[in-house]
């Protein structure tokens, strides 16, 4: 049991991008900032998080033209 390899390693980036990516971009058509999307690495706190983002009001639907 050695050191991860290379292969180890792009697949955590692959899989931390995977994870992120999409979280960051819902969050910034939501209108909060794209760091939120970080809380998908918390275990539990990122269920809470859906279930906030899914239930708040969400800041872009207030600007003019957002409908």
């Amino acid at each position: 049991m050695g050191s991860f390899s290379i292969w180890h390693w792009l697949i955590i980036v692959l899989m931390v991008y995977l994870t992120v990516a999409p979280a960051w971009k819902i969050a910034r058509r939501a209108g909060f900032s794209g760091a939120w999307a970080l809380i998908m690495f918390v275990p539990l706190l990122n269920l809470v998080a859906i279930w906030v983002f899914s239930l708040v009001k969400w800041p872009a639907l207030d600007k003019p033209g957002s409908n």
